[in-house]
């Protein structure tokens, strides 16, 4: 035990190392809140904690349990299911290019940093997710980890006390805004000048995603492809949800929920098209199961709302039109992040399974 001590003190990173963002072109700095610096330390730990199933009421699921690193952190459901089997009104939205959105779920305008979200999966009851409870075995087992004794001495070596939710959150959070999407074949096309890195159907298919005639950019718009983006340097702004002629009904009456305002019913939270040929189904219930489906939905204009965006009133693709539409959206999928080691599993089977 000692030498494995001794070998997890030598290895983990150093609390004071800075957090490089090695961001390409056209990517800005992420927002950061200022009492949550990024470093190299709680990202680690993060990353342990992100996997660990001991963070369940029962031990059978973990936040990548909803949030697959292969299926760009979601999970493949049209909506999520909890540890105890509870089955949640909407899906798993993507984490990754997090750091950079300033809505954090479908439908709560309020939640808008990732230390606050955490305490939802981690406490929430109306749907229950993990299930930990206050006073229960979750912080004393972080203390008795031999691991984790390293880990949060890393990550917060001024704190008298380590092992508080409030820092589990804090480094959950710095796990999750690391996981930046940057390498797909659209990314290596225009910020690496690789003119070969997408095919001649993915650039006529920008071309019509760009177009006045669909008007896709005007909602996902932006280097994430998103409407709710926010950086370093951007104001902080109030995010827009989007009626996109759907069928709405409780629970999924979008915004609404928190305003109460007639006019929020069924808006939503439109979210990044990065890595959307992997992240089926869509929209917030998965009712949509492909992306052809999805084009159906919009090339119709959805069903008539009061509510719905005037943006969304119908066009006409033909045959070559819709396949180099879907070829420009899978050119967003980028392998890298997929596969990427720094975004893995950190724990053995064993452990993990625990």
């Amino acid at each position: 035990m000692r030498i494995l001590l001794l070998m997890i003190a030598f290895l983990a990173p150093d609390a004071s190392d800075p957090w490089t963002w090695n961001l390409p072109k056209g990517f800005p700095k992420p927002r950061v809140p200022a009492d949550n610096p990024m470093t190299v330390a709680k990202v680690e730990l993060g990353r342990y904690l992100f996997y660990d199933t001991r963070m369940s009421v029962n031990g059978k699921s973990s936040c990548a349990t909803c949030h697959k690193q292969e299926l760009a952190f979601t999970d493949g459901r049209a909506v999520s299911v909890g540890a105890t089997g509870e089955s949640h009104p909407r899906g798993a939205m993507s984490l990754v290019n997090v750091a950079y959105s300033g809505a954090l779920t479908w439908s709560n305008p309020r939640l808008k940093d990732l230390e606050e979200q955490a305490l939802t999966p981690m406490f929430g009851e109306h749907p229950l997710e993990l299930g930990l409870r206050e006073g229960d075995g979750f912080v004393p087992m972080l203390r008795a980890d031999a691991k984790y004794r390293i880990l949060f001495e890393q990550a917060f070596p001024a704190d008298t006390d380590r092992f508080t939710i409030q820092n589990v959150t804090k480094a959950i959070a710095c796990f999750e805004r690391s996981i930046i999407s940057a390498r797909s074949p659209y990314d290596r096309y225009h910020y690496d000048r690789d003119d070969t890195a997408v095919s001649d159907s993915a650039k006529r298919g920008e071309i019509l995603f760009f177009s006045q005639h669909l008007s896709c950019f005007r909602c996902h718009g932006g280097f994430n492809f998103s409407d709710a983006t926010v950086s370093e340097n951007s104001a902080r702004r109030e995010i827009e949800f989007h009626n996109t002629g759907l069928t709405y009904a409780a629970p999924n009456v979008g915004i609404y929920e928190f305003t109460k305002s007639a006019a929020d019913i069924g808006k939503f939270k439109v979210p990044t098209l990065r890595n959307i040929a992997i992240t089926a189904p869509y929209m917030h219930d998965g009712s949509i199961a492909n992306l052809e489906g999805v084009l159906d939905h919009y090339s119709s204009g959805g069903h008539d709302h009061p509510n719905k965006n005037p943006l969304i009133g119908g066009f006409k693709l033909s045959t070559q039109d819709r396949a180099d539409l879907i070829t420009f959206l899978e050119s967003l999928t980028d392998e890298a992040v997929l596969h990427d080691p720094r975004f893995s599993n950190p724990w053995q089977p064993a452990v993990s399974a625990r």
